[in-house]
């Protein structure tokens, strides 16, 4: 990398610019989006309850008000952080507890609200900007000998994930996602420079005085492992990729620097052991378990999929692929990011450019693979690309920092356009985001602000509904959304629902057509659909009987029904 100089001073003040920008718009409308159904999941297991406490308490057949869930969504002082531990370990283990122990002692001291939890994630966010540099200050090897200033690849680099607008709306979820990136980074990059210590001298007087240095940085590596697998569980992909990058490095030969690295991460899985035995035990008992649930989460073309994704690195004001603006920006974006690669393996050392590619790759494979067969993937799929983001960010930044100052004036003008093309539509992503009431990532929750604005303009509504699949996590949702007004009335199993006089107007969430019907025959009403989409449908009851209206309970608490 002999010919990439240092970042020139109006480089320098882009960044910091951008970089204060992104910071901005992190801290900007937290609450404004709906807080949808998995960050429901995230405040129920910092509660510490369970789904079954909460079934038994509220989905038992009786009226109450939306005020009844706050129980359920945050610190309490019925339960403590052994209970959210606990809650993981019980029903959802998949999510390893790390993340929730932090979230719990962040609302512990600032409360429960929707911009406490997500302002957690907001300041974890910040911490992607030193370890992006750290990671592209050990892939491109550039000392730093003048103070003060990062190499170009680096800085271009914290600009794009300053502005970058699929990092903003990991960066707004009360979920472990943005926390996961971060621990991606001090992995890598920890990886990294202890390769590169291990391979700098072969003197061996040199070695020794290495030695507690490269004692250091692997230990570093097998903590920020540990780390990252108690975040998340598919950081063990990310752990294959080290795994197949170090291997490629020493040509699958048991060198010295393979050696250590098994055994920092034996150290790392060690570390983890407590937690993956009680994954395993779940994933056997699901087995043979006749009790298995699924969730709505649909299925969607690989090709249209990817796509969107790869565009909203760089791109996003929710747009889809079923218009010609949204394919010609997809197609522009992959452009930039199929030649960012090609031009990576062509002028950087084999070291630099196979690590970015198997980033990107290993980690998405077990994802694209086994829903190549099925003929589309989930839906819900967006987080678990997260490395492959990451890769492709770094790939294009060293595109940018190298082409912006090089070759004749004509080239780098070309270069500045396209540089300040990607920062405008960061900027825009950013503007039409922050607005925005819901948005691609809340997934079976996009619809909810324009089910409450149905149900919130109505007349002593009573909202019906039962807590099979989605339904749970949605009607936790919509509490955050509906008036004061609003009455729940919730079953569990798809009992028939006791539906108490005094409403005038009845909704059901999203039920059965068997259910739908079975409530239709008993109160001899018909039921009209008044909101639709890929996820849920919301009916009203009509031809309500008047002499079973009356005045509703004054009181906000569970009455009787």
């Amino acid at each position: 990398m002999r010919h990439l100089k240092f970042a020139p001073s109006w480089l320098r003040f882009l960044i910091i610019f951008l970089l204060v920008i992104g910071i901005l718009f992190r801290f900007f409308n937290l609450d404004s989006k709906v807080y949808w159904h998995d960050e429901t999941y995230t405040s129920l297991r910092i509660s510490g309850y369970t789904i079954t406490e909460v079934k038994h308490q509220i989905f038992n057949n009786r009226v109450i008000a939306g005020e009844s869930f706050a129980q359920f969504q945050g610190a309490n002082q019925q339960k403590n952080l052994n209970d959210t531990i606990m809650s993981l370990a019980k029903e959802d283990s998949h999510h390893p507890p790390l993340y929730y122990i932090i979230a719990r002692l962040w609302m512990e001291i600032f409360g429960n609200s929707v911009t406490a939890i997500r302002s957690l994630s907001v300041f974890i966010s910040l911490l992607v900007f030193p370890c992006v540099y750290w990671l592209c200050r050990e892939l491109f090897n550039v000392p730093l000998s003048v103070p003060g200033v990062a190499m170009p690849a680096a800085g271009v680099a914290i600009a794009l994930m300053a502005i970058s607008p699929i990092h903003l709306v990991y960066a707004q979820e009360a979920q472990e996602y943005i926390l996961w990136l971060v621990t991606i980074l001090l992995s890598s990059a920890s990886l990294l420079r202890a390769m590169r210590l291990e391979s700098q001298d072969k003197d061996e007087l040199v070695k020794e005085r290495q030695r507690p240095d490269l004692f250091a940085i692997w230990s570093i590596y097998a903590v920020t492992l540990a780390i990252s697998l108690y975040t998340f569980l598919w950081s063990g992909f990310v752990a294959v990729a080290h795994g197949i990058y170090v291997m490629s490095i020493a040509k699958f030969q048991l060198t010295a620097t393979v050696r250590t690295y098994l055994l920092a991460s034996l150290v790392g899985f060690l570390a983890f052991m407590p937690w993956i035995t009680i994954v395993m035990g779940d994933f056997f008992q699901f087995l043979i378990s006749a009790d298995k649930i699924t969730t709505q989460s649909s299925l969607v073309p690989i090709s249209a999929f990817l796509l969107m994704q790869l565009s909203r690195i760089f791109f996003d004001i929710d747009l889809s692929l079923d218009n010609f603006l949204g394919y010609l920006i997809t197609l522009l974006f992959l452009t930039l990011i199929g030649y960012s690669i090609y031009f990576l393996c062509q002028t950087t050392n084999y070291k630099v450019w196979l690590f970015i590619i198997i980033l990107i790759i290993v980690p998405a494979l077990p994802l694209i693979l086994p829903d190549l067969i099925a003929g589309g993937i989930r839906s819900s799929s967006e987080p678990y690309f997260i490395p492959s983001y990451l890769g492709i960010q770094v790939a294009v930044a060293h595109l940018l920092a190298t082409q912006l100052y090089n070759g004749n004036v004509s080239r780098r003008s070309i270069w500045h356009i396209i540089m300040a093309l990607v920062i405008i539509c960061g900027l825009i992503s950013y503007k039409v985001s922050s607005q925005a009431e819901t948005w691609w990532n809340k997934g079976m929750s996009y619809g909810n602000p324009q089910v409450a604005q149905i149900i919130n303009q109505t007349t002593r509504p009573l909202l019906i509904s039962d807590a099979l699949g989605d339904n749970y996590g949605n009607v936790f949702s919509l509490s955050y959304l509906l008036e004061p007004k609003v009455r729940f009335l919730l079953v569990n199993n798809q009992k028939i629902p006791k539906i108490p006089d005094g409403f005038a107007n009845v909704f059901l969430f999203n039920p059965s057509d068997t259910w739908r019907e079975t409530i239709e025959k008993k109160y001899k009403v018909k039921t009209d659909v008044v909101y639709s989409d890929n996820y849920y449908s919301v009916w009203k009851l009509t031809k309500f009987s008047k002499s079973r209206r009356r005045n509703i309970p004054p009181n906000n608490k569970l009455s009787a029904s």
